[in-house]
């Protein structure tokens, strides 16, 4: 399986324009990519872009700080999906879990699971650079708990990204059970194939040309 095919090429810059959301979903096709990730603002731009194509839409939820509420989180993933939505990036309410209010960090995966039903992957965001190595094992199983289809190591606008050390220990905590998306400062193909043989499945990367090319 060539590396593209992992990737969810990725824009979620504050200042991203119509045009470069145009560029983003172009080059998504042309690489045969697996995603495009975008802000639930471009979701639709971006469903009719790609209709022509295989390459699905992923829009981000509570998304950089998951602080919002569960209901909130819930609304959001059901208006992204009515906009084409494919694939939900949410992210957990790291401060509850941080509070070891676990019943909350689990009901508010859950609402946003519940919100996305049959119509669409979720996918956890766990911030992995703001947790205790415990920290990530029970966010992985409260993920796993509230019926995810993946844990996420990173929303990139933290103070740290994907290593290969985490992306390790969610896999030996969750198995096949879920799978794992490596996201978050991979910025090159060396990196990308390590989060892969490391256990990750989906790579998020805004530099997904880049790592393309140096697959070659």
């Amino acid at each position: 399986m060539s590396i593209a095919s992992m990737i969810d090429h990725t824009l979620l810059k504050p200042d991203a324009t119509k045009e470069m959301i145009e560029i983003l979903c172009k080059e998504a096709k042309e690489n045969q990519f697996a995603a495009v990730c975008v802000n639930p603002y471009y979701v639709k731009m971006a469903k009719e872009l790609l209709e022509d194509s295989r390459v699905k839409v992923a829009t981000v939820i509570g998304f950089p700080l998951g602080a919002n509420t569960k209901e909130v989180k819930a609304f959001e993933t059901k208006n992204a999906i009515e906009n084409g939505a494919d694939e939900i990036d949410m992210v957990i309410n790291v401060g509850a879990l941080k509070s070891k209010e676990h019943d909350v960090v689990r009901e508010d995966i859950k609402a946003v699971v519940n919100g996305a039903g049959s119509k669409a992957t979720v996918k956890v965001i766990i911030e992995t650079c703001l947790l205790t190595d415990e920290e990530k094992v029970i966010a992985c199983k409260l993920a796993r708990e509230a019926g995810a289809d993946f844990v996420k190591t990173s929303t990139g606008f933290s103070t740290g990204g994907a290593t290969v050390k985490d992306v390790k220990l969610m896999k030996d905590t969750i198995g096949d059970d879920l799978q794992i998306k490596a996201s978050g400062g991979i910025r090159d193909y060396e990196v990308a194939k390590a989060m892969v043989e490391s256990g990750a499945s989906r790579i998020g990367a805004s530099a997904s040309i880049k790592i393309v090319k140096g697959e070659k």
